[in-house]
């Protein structure tokens, strides 16, 4: 199964994603949409004239729409992908600096949801906290082998991709999971060629 995607291009786009109550609302929709604005305030302790403004300034650049509801008086929202993705390489300075800022405010939104289970994790049933928490490794590849070794992670995640869409085909005692993935070099990038030393 192919999650199914939307790439944003336009830096106005991704300027307007980059807000916490959208990321976080869109992110909500995906999880357990459609939700009507009030039930999404209720779930993320927002007020609903809030959530109301925010998923209208979703829909405006495509990452949400209205959806089927059970009556006419409220309609529920729904994500129109799985998934958000963003050119990070453009050459154009103005889309470049609207990815960067789209990357810093989903940075904030993952580090504040690290320090909300840090909070709750005590709670957490113990075969949970075995299995939870954080990590990182150390590895040194080339270019080409980062790329392969990030398509076999995908790989590997796509084999839970029919969860996502059929709630029939999740065990029982399943939660979902967020897997962050930050691929960071622990180093700066080498200098130029005939650059003198920094």
């Amino acid at each position: 199964m192919s999650r199914p995607e939307i790439q944003l291009t336009d830096p106005r786009a991704l300027r307007g994603y980059a807000h916490p109550l959208r990321i976080a609302l869109l992110g909500l929709l995906r999880r357990e949409g459609p939700l009507t604005a009030t039930q999404a305030a209720d779930r993320l302790d927002e007020s609903v004239p809030n959530c109301s403004y925010h998923l209208r300034q979703l829909a405006k650049y495509g990452l949400a729409e209205r959806s089927e509801g059970a009556d006419a008086r409220e309609r529920p929202w729904q994500a129109t992908a799985l998934s958000t993705s963003w050119d990070d390489l453009s050459d154009d300075p103005e889309t470049r600096a609207a990815a960067n800022h789209l990357n810093a405010m989903i940075l904030d939104h993952y580090v504040a949801r690290a320090r909300a289970h840090l909070a709750r994790r005590a709670y957490e049933p113990a075969d949970w906290r075995a299995v939870l928490g954080f990590g990182d490794a150390l590895v040194h590849v080339t270019a080409a082998e980062l790329a392969e070794l990030t398509r076999r992670i995908e790989a590997l995640l796509a084999e839970y991709d029919e969860r996502l869409t059929d709630p029939s085909t999740r065990p029982e005692g399943s939660r979902a999971i967020g897997l962050i993935q930050l691929v960071v070099p622990s180093d700066p990038p080498p200098k130029p060629a005939g650059e003198p030393g920094r």
